[in-house]
């Protein structure tokens, strides 16, 4: 198989690619940047922006299937800034792959698509759309999201939506190494009253359900055109899990704590002063990042067992321990 990854050189496309080849498909990685780990790994690299729709259509030629994986992530910024990239980006993916004869879209969503303010226990993919936004990732992920899924035809074009939570691993660039330095600074605060239970997708596993979500594609339609819950089949106390990563990096356990009340009204405040002045970077805390911390969400992968096969290869256990290791070599 002839597999495009689009955002390969990032935490988890990497480990996409590195799944495919090691399944013997070959593979081509679309992405802006030069990665040295790409160019060890011998694979053809297309330099070029999601929103250059030439770029992206000569990316597509010859490929059998695409895995969507790229995306502008965070919690601030302007509107244009993700609904570019994302949305737009998205749509020039899925008119370039159907003009190439691609006959499968994977694409990597985000829960947060779905995030309406409530907490979630346990929730399935019967939950709506929210009518209002936080802030603009996931209102970006959630029209690109509804636009690959409108775009599925069962017998010439499948896609699949797949959400994976909390993505961490070995390697991670972003969110554990944010994590270790703002307990390092002291300014790490508890969010809420420190029980509620997140799903959290081990980036090893996220990156098998693409391949098994494409491979079941292959076969059947039991998937196409839907989108479904990716983590681990347990939940885990957020606060908790955060102190067993403080503790692997020798750092103390979270012990100062905000109010999710007190929280919220400081990220309304933060964000009309990063929006009247504006201030450079993204605000400490907005109201997202606040119902994000202090909130369950926990999502059942009981459809994506069923229509895919979805299963972990990386248990919590070997996941925590991979981890250590890499924390380990990083301080």
């Amino acid at each position: 198989m002839k597999a495009l990854v689009t955002g390969g050189g990032g935490f988890l496309g990497l480990y996409i690619v590195e799944q495919l080849l090691d399944a013997g498909h070959e593979v081509r990685v679309f992405c802006r940047g030069k990665y040295a780990t790409l160019d060890r790994l011998n694979v053809h690299v297309v330099n070029g922006d999601l929103q250059d729709r030439q770029a992206v259509a000569t990316a597509c030629e010859g490929m059998d299937c695409v895995f969507h994986v790229a995306a502008v992530p965070g919690v601030w910024g302007t509107w244009q800034h993700y609904h570019g990239p994302n949305t737009i980006g998205t749509t020039n993916v899925i008119e370039a792959a159907r003009q190439a004869g691609v006959q499968r879209l994977i694409y990597t969503s985000s829960p947060s698509v779905v995030f309406d303010g409530e907490e979630h226990i346990d929730a399935d993919e019967s939950l709506a759309y929210p009518s209002e936004w936080l802030c603009h990732y996931p209102h970006s992920k959630a029209l690109a999201e509804q636009s690959v899924l409108a775009a599925n035809d069962d017998d010439s074009f499948r896609t699949v939506s797949l959400r994976p939570h909390l993505i961490w691993g070995a390697r991670d660039n972003h969110l554990i190494p944010r994590l270790l330095q703002k307990a390092k600074s002291g300014r790490l605060r508890r969010v809420g009253d420190g029980t509620n239970v997140v799903s959290v997708a081990n980036v090893e596993n996220a990156a098998a359900a693409h391949l098994q979500a494409e491979a079941s594609l292959r076969e059947t339609v039991s998937a196409a055109g839907n989108a479904y819950f990716v983590n681990e089949p347990e939940a885990v106390n957020l606060w908790s899990w955060i102190d067993q990563i403080l503790e692997l990096a020798k750092l103390p356990p979270v012990k100062k704590s905000i109010s999710l009340a007190t929280a919220h009204r400081v990220g309304r405040g933060l964000e009309k002063l990063w929006t009247w002045l504006p201030l450079p970077g993204e605000p400490p805390m907005t109201r997202f990042m606040a119902l994000q911390l202090a909130s369950s969400h926990s999502y059942s992968i009981e459809a994506a067992k069923r229509d895919f096969g979805y299963t972990p290869i990386v248990s919590m256990e070997e996941g925590m321990q991979r981890l250590a290791t890499d924390i380990n070599r990083m301080v």
